[in-house]
């Protein structure tokens, strides 16, 4: 009896495999039988429609980003090129407190929701309403999603500027417990906003008690990111043990010059917490900030660069300074002038950044925002300049460790699963790329241009884009939450090998 040869949709021979798992990478074929892995190994027997030669380039697997405000983007941009084209292949959205779902609007969205669009974008009362948008938009990626404090602050008070009663923390509740079962990954939080700081952490307590049982987990933009980063960090931690959740600490960083260097006293804090709690952090790999313009963060003490006005477009572009200067004010009169506005902070050392991006327990987010005139470049730069400038040129961290942080780390420490890693029966999303030439093209001055060395970007098995342009298919959806969601210290995200590094969280 003759064997016949194996089949497959698509056949990726001759690549350098990174898995996901922070693993030396190893010379593999990979065989793709609709949006599954059916094979990994020597497939030199198999017969495919597609053969792709990688010759030696690197397959990982899709990067997650895990740090989006692309809620309303991949509904109304479906074809998602920023993302798309950096090789990211789930996005995460609803972070920061702000999400499009649930939300049903009173007036203009609160500052900082109106990051995600006007009010004419959030057209989700419900969560299960967003999920069905999302589905029926199809856009290139998948898409899993946060529940955002502020959103639900925004839906049952009249105003945001005092604690929340009990009666509209059990009416928030109950919408996150709603949301919950419709496959929402978590709570989100930004108290640093104004919409948000006046929230004791009680208020936040009683909110995250509801993950535990949905396994779920809290995602956070800290109270602050400033002078008081300590008592953020902590604040966080005693959120996550109160509510028996995993944490995840949104775009670390240490902002303002008085607080450059204080990265070491943070991680060593971080380190401290990971011995008695799940918790972990996410950064980007740039040491400007960027989000509404912040009266608060106007102190003199650094430069910012206007993104957007709305009584000022003319801003767009032009550093802060120069704009008081020409009004003949002051900064903070010329900020108050241009609100709403968004903005560039150049507001962080590189050291600091480095340190954090090196740190084990760090995932890759870019916090890109796709509504902004001119986006901080990490919406189209951030995955690319990890692989090309942190792990090739300056040599931070190996390319197996920088892949881990942007596939397997996220997916364990979100419950998306069968994701993340290269293994027969996980979902195919996979990026081929060239490590010698991937590279970060997009510039705060010019934020809209392609990553370089991304070959081909396959989404649920589908090729999506190649040679620099997207492949016309169109194949993301909705990801619930996985049944062992939020990286299980000691399950991972069930698949078949254990953390290389022994550290699923």
């Amino acid at each position: 009896m003759h064997s016949h040869p194996e089949a497959a949709d698509t056949l990726i021979y001759g690549a350098t495999l990174y898995d996901g798992t922070g693993k030396p990478p190893v010379v593999r074929d990979v065989a793709i039988r609709g949006e599954t892995i059916v094979a990994v190994g020597n497939l030199s027997n198999w017969i495919a429609e597609e053969i792709v030669e990688a010759d030696g380039r690197a397959l990982a697997p899709g990067f997650i980003d895990v740090h989006t405000h692309d809620d309303t983007h991949v509904i109304r941009e479906p074809q998602m090129l920023p993302k798309l084209s950096q090789g990211v292949t789930t996005v995460i959205v609803g972070n920061c407190g702000i999400s499009a779902s649930p939300v049903a609007l009173r007036g203009e969205p609160p500052d900082p929701m109106n990051l995600l669009g006007e009010r004419g974008a959030f057209q989700y009362p419900t969560f299960a309403a967003y999920v069905e948008a999302v589905n029926v938009a199809r856009p290139a990626v998948n898409v899993a999603a946060l529940v955002g404090h502020t959103a639900l602050r925004s839906n049952h008070m009249d105003r945001l500027d005092r604690a929340a009663t009990h009666e509209e923390i059990d009416a928030m509740r109950a919408q996150l417990a709603d949301a919950l079962e419709h496959g929402a990954l978590g709570l989100s939080s930004g108290l640093a906003y104004a919409s948000a700081i006046n929230a004791p952490t009680e208020e936040v307590m009683a909110l995250a008690e509801p993950l535990a049982q949905a396994g779920a987990l809290y995602t956070t933009h800290m109270r602050s990111e400033f002078d008081a980063i300590l008592d953020a960090f902590d604040e966080a931690c005693r959120i996550g043990r109160h509510a028996r959740v995993p944490v995840v600490v949104s775009h670390l960083k240490c902002a303002g010059p008085r607080n450059w260097g204080r990265s070491i006293e943070v991680l060593a804090s971080l380190e401290r917490a990971r011995e008695a709690q799940r918790i972990g952090c996410d950064c980007y790999p740039y040491d400007r900030s960027s989000t509404t313009l912040d009266l608060k963060q106007v102190t003199g003490d650094i430069e910012i660069t206007v993104t957007w006005s709305t009584p000022h477009p003319e801003a767009s572009g032009k550093r802060l300074s120069a704009i008081a200067g020409d009004w003949g004010v002051t900064q903070q009169e010329a900020a108050a002038r241009l609100q709403p506005a968004g903005a560039v902070y150049h507001n962080m050392s590189e050291d600091d950044v480095r340190r954090i991006l090196a740190h084990p327990a760090t995932m890759v987010g870019s916090d890109g925002l796709p509504n902004d005139p001119l986006p901080h470049p990490r919406l189209w730069g951030t995955f690319a300049r990890v692989l090309g400038h942190y792990a090739r040129d300056v040599r931070l961290i190996p390319l197996e460790e920088a892949v881990r942080k942007m596939t397997g780390l996220s997916a364990r420490r979100f419950g998306l699963e069968k994701r993340g890693e290269i293994h027969v029966g996980y979902h195919a999303d996979l990026v081929l790329f060239d490590p010698t030439s991937v590279r970060d093209v997009a510039t705060f001055d010019n934020p809209r241009q392609a990553a370089e060395g991304i070959d081909a970007v396959w989404v649920n098995g589908v090729l999506s884009y190649r040679d620099r342009a997207p492949s016309g298919e169109r194949a993301g959806r909705f990801v619930p939450r996985g049944a062992k969601a939020a990286g299980d210290a000691r399950e991972g995200s069930g698949g078949p090998s254990a953390h290389a590094t022994g550290e699923p969280f």
